[in-house]
């Protein structure tokens, strides 16, 4: 049985992320702030060969180590990341560059 999607518009990305299906669609991101984090994990990912730790989101968005682990957790529940839990260095992006907001 496939899960339903959250009846908020503002929670909800696109109905394809949410299932899990954006390799050909467009993804809409709700939040400055979300739109910052997947652009950092995707040139962080870019230039170091390896995904950041949340140690490293940290020192970029200079807040403390339970807001990153709230907004992972939020980008996984989303969809819009995949990572494996207890193993470091694991997060990989589920949506296209062409989504991704410019990094400020």
């Amino acid at each position: 049985m496939r899960p339903r999607a959250p009846a908020d518009a503002a929670t909800l990305v696109s109905t394809e992320v949410y299932n899990r299906s954006v390799s050909s669609r467009t993804v809409r991101l709700t939040g400055e702030l979300t739109g910052q984090y997947l652009s950092f994990i995707y040139y962080y990912t870019k230039i170091h060969g390896v995904a950041p730790a949340e140690a490293d989101v940290q020192k970029f968005f200079k807040v403390t180590p339970p807001a990153v682990h709230r907004m992972i957790m939020s980008l996984e529940r989303r969809g819009l990341i995949e990572r494996t839990p207890g193993k470091a260095r694991s997060i990989r992006l589920r949506v296209p560059r062409t989504s991704l907001p410019d990094l400020e």
